[in-house]
């Protein structure tokens, strides 16, 4: 139960930070998850006492995340920048590790004997693109910085891992052979990623198959999908390659089946993505709500005199991994495609901030080595978490002060009455095209749905919509029985619906109200005589009647007739401004006319055609509005992006 409690808090921990970082973005995610975390830690619960268990993290964390990250990768831009990735994820890892490891021995030789330095140094080589993000949501990155960033983490991740393990065996045995430490490197390193490409290649061979047998659906694929990278890494871990690398180059993979299959499987994959999505962010959730409960374990078992050794040693790490970086891309050791060399240069280097990995390589260091307690690891991880939250922190600071803000040519207020405009073109279209029929109005009541979410509701607007539609029913009761279409008895059905859905409103003007009381009072003068009709000619009186269904047909025919004209009136005075109460009068009168055909079958195969007609509609307005310059191309991708989700949600619920 403490486990189950624990992972729910967690969760609930994970939820809270985003909640807050929605109603106020200006920091940091990664920071709320932080912050989320230390409250977690303060708790009265033993639940909150958290192990860290550092395989179990990397294969349940850490591989979906960088299988993730591989699957919404590019395999044309690792291909044509395969040199700069390199460059940057091995050259620079390694000369990293070598300067700050030789920095830290060369200031304290007796605290970091050499091979501990360059441990330090490993854990604190990876970067987290992930917390870059959360910082920079918001501004406008250059592309080349900002997929230099993402490949570098994809990649540099494996570095890190590879070198902590051989300055770990170092550490071990006091020994260290140069020949046997870049044959370890290079079979753990290239190994991981060959490894990975073949199994990746496999599950889409198999995936692949799948589908020309017709089996491509979510209940099979999806499972498969998620359950590939933990696979992936425990296989490639007991061959001794790079789990990390592996399940990296087996998401490359994917994506390269994703590119070639844009157009199939659209279900597949928008459930994928969707469930992707929800992995990654709560799983990245996690890892720094994690370091926040973990932090004040951490810091409970460090002595007041060492912390201020700990957080200056931290300090310096970061400046000169930061300073390394600047200098890296300065120089041109890595060619980002800059024009303002300065500037990129600059930005990569507050780009090199920490997260996932560092944090997971500090928990993964051995509690005994050589049977001996391992006295530096708290202190260790001290220094990773507080490297974590300098680079963290100076990336919040110095992000927003070299960068614009990010700033859309659409407002989303523009944006939602841009779209209610489309609807609507769509609804005149269909109005204006066929005559009416119950699929239609099903079709223009679920398009009208489109438009409410997006407006305010004006009850006053409503309330007068609903008066003067009422008086348009109720004078064409009028009409259809002065032309003998109707009886008194529906009619007195039908205008009993009218006058006490009328008399149920608030506010009714004199005129309004006058009209509503004359068609009360005369049809019931006109039931009184029929029913004296009946006493006469029967000498019992009636008891309450019931419709047959014949009656129920013909009342549905009626009020068709009814909503016709009531749909011809609100066609006449519906503007962008009244679209939303307007919608939802029409709605009102559509579900009456259902509650009395429900037993009417509609044909699904013209509503289906009326849909896909629409969908069109809506995409054909977008067009000639982005065609006469009436807005941008920027707000034509979202109006479209909109439709086309609408177009798939459609597609699902014909299932």
């Amino acid at each position: 139960m403490g486990m189950i409690l624990g992972t729910i808090l967690l969760l609930t921990a994970v939820v809270t930070a985003n909640v807050v970082h929605l109603v106020y973005p200006k920091i940091p995610l990664s920071i709320y998850q932080i912050i989320a975390g230390i409250l977690l830690a303060s708790l009265p619960t033993e639940a909150t006492n958290f192990t860290m268990h550092p395989e179990l993290f990397m294969m349940v964390i850490i591989a979906p995340l960088m299988f993730n990250d591989g699957q919404n990768q590019s395999f044309r831009y690792l291909s044509s920048n395969y040199k700069s990735i390199l460059s940057m994820t091995v050259a620079l890892a390694l000369v990293t590790v070598l300067i700050t490891g030789g920095f830290l021995h060369a200031a304290l030789p007796k605290t970091f004997p050499l091979a501990l330095a360059f441990m330090l140094a490993a854990i604190v080589t990876p970067t987290d693109a992930v917390a870059v993000k959360s910082i920079t949501t918001n501004m406008k990155v250059p592309e080349n910085v900002n997929g230099a960033l993402e490949y570098e983490s994809l990649f540099n991740d494996a570095s890190g891992i590879v070198l902590l393990d051989l300055a770990l065996e170092t550490y071990k045995s006091g020994q260290f052979s140069l020949g046997h430490g870049i044959w370890i490197f290079v079979y753990v390193f290239f190994g991981g990623i060959i490894f990975g490409a073949i199994l990746g290649s496999l599950l889409i061979s198999l995936r692949i198959s799948l589908m020309r047998k017709h089996v491509d659906i979510g209940s099979i694929v999806i499972p498969i999908n998620v359950m590939t990278p933990i696979v992936i890494y425990w296989l490639a871990e007991e061959f001794h390659f790079s789990g990390i690398l592996a399940v990296v180059a087996a998401g490359v993979i994917h994506s390269i089946l994703y590119d070639r299959m844009r157009l199939t499987s659209t279900k597949v994959q928008m459930a994928t993505t969707t469930i992707w999505t929800i992995i990654s962010d709560a799983l990245n959730g996690l890892v720094f709500v994690l370091l926040g409960v973990l932090l004040p374990q951490v810091l409970g078992r460090t002595s007041w005199q060492n912390l201020g050794t700990i957080v200056a040693l931290a300090f310096v790490i970061y400046l000169i991994t930061t300073v390394l970086r600047f200098l890296w891309v300065r120089f041109k050791l890595v060619n980002i495609h800059s024009s303002n060399i300065t500037r990129d240069s600059l930005l990569m280097a507050l780009g090199g901030i920490h997260g996932t990995i560092t944090l997971a390589l500090a928990f993964s260091l051995p509690v005994l080595i050589n049977n001996r307690q391992f006295n530096f690891r708290n202190s260790m991880i001290l220094i990773a978490a507080i490297v974590i939250l300098i680079s963290i922190a100076v990336g919040a600071i110095g992000y927003p002060l070299l960068l614009p803000p990010k700033a859309k040519s659409y407002s989303k207020t523009e944006f939602q009455k841009e779209l209610v405009k489309t609807v609507q073109y769509a609804i005149n279209e269909l109005r204006s095209s066929k005559k009416y029929s119950p699929e239609k109005a099903l079709v223009i009541d679920q398009l009208s749905s489109q438009m409410t979410q997006y407006h305010e509701f004006n009850r006053n607007v409503y309330t007068q919509l609903m008066h003067k539609a009422q008086q348009v029913e109720l004078a064409t009761l009028d009409r259809l029985n002065e032309e003998d279409k109707i009886s008194n008895r529906e009619a007195k059905i039908l205008v009993g619906f009218v006058t006490r859905s009328a008399f149920r409103m608030n506010k009714h003007g004199f005129l309004e109200f006058w009209v509503i009381l004359w068609h009360r009072i005369k049809w019931r003068f006109m039931r009184q005589r029929l029913l004296n009709k009946r006493r006469h000619d029967h000498d019992n009186p009636p008891a309450h009647f019931q419709l047959t269904e014949g009656q129920r047909t013909h009342l549905a025919s009626i009020l068709t007739i009814i909503n016709r004209d009531i749909d011809k009136f609100l066609h006449s005075v519906e503007t962008p401004q009244n679209a939303n109460e307007v919608a939802m009068v029409r709605r009102s009168y559509f579900q009456r006319k259902r509650m009395f055909s429900h037993e009417v079958s509609l044909d699904t195969d013209l509503a289906t055609s009326l849909f896909i007609e629409a969908f069109q509609l809506e995409h054909s307005y977008v067009q000639m509005q982005l065609s006469d310059n009436q807005f941008s191309q920027e707000l034509a991708n979202a109006l479209n992006e909109q439709i086309s989700t609408d177009e798939l949600v459609f597609a699902q619920s014909l299932d």
